[in-house]
């Protein structure tokens, strides 16, 4: 079984270029996330899908839609996103998932060519959580470089927290961490 999963994942990861405009690759000390978008910063709407394996058998799944543009905030060049990431995930005896309305935005530094921050935030209340999630929040922070022109690398860190519906309450860090990347470009 396991090792399907990862065949399967290996297999997305080298199809993704052929429908992709990006695709990203990051790691924690507990888990490992793939990400491809199907859309360039140019495109009016970007729609992505992500995976991730957290140790322990937690798997974690996700789609985007956002709509995206290009704007400056002050001086600096941003591309910014407002839309949707729905997340399911599967953990052994407990499942669930949820909507998350939210956005994203890239800031260029034009002082520094190659450095940019990306930061996203999605939240789901109740109503838009299902299974054992009540409620759900993704965070994740990043400071970019552009080594070459197809190719950045990435540090930053990463919040995908969900509240627990009854009998278990509580909450729980679905995936949480210091996290290093890279993201080609197609």
């Amino acid at each position: 079984m396991k090792v399907s999963r990862i065949s399967m994942l290996a297999l997305s990861l080298f199809a993704a270029p052929v429908l992709a405009a990006d695709m990203d690759l990051s790691l924690t000390n507990d888990s490992v996330k793939g990400q491809v978008n199907f859309f360039g910063n140019n495109n009016d709407i970007q729609l992505g899908a992500g995976y991730t394996y957290h140790e322990g058998s937690r798997h974690i799944g996700n789609v985007d839609f956002h709509a995206q543009g290009r704007t400056a905030l002050g001086n600096l060049p941003t591309t910014a996103g407002i839309g949707l990431r729905a997340i399911g995930w599967d953990d052994d005896r407990l499942d669930g998932g949820a909507v998350g309305l939210g956005g994203f935005a890239t800031v260029n530094i034009p002082d520094a060519p190659g450095l940019s921050f990306t930061g996203g935030l999605h939240y789901a209340p109740r109503i838009l959580s299902f299974g054992d999630s009540e409620e759900m929040t993704s965070l994740e922070l990043r400071a970019n470089y552009r080594v070459i022109r197809n190719a950045e690398l990435f540090a930053g860190y990463r919040y995908l927290n969900t509240e627990l519906d009854a009998p278990y309450r509580g909450d729980i860090n679905l995936d949480e961490g210091v996290l290093v990347g890279m993201k080609i470009f197609f």
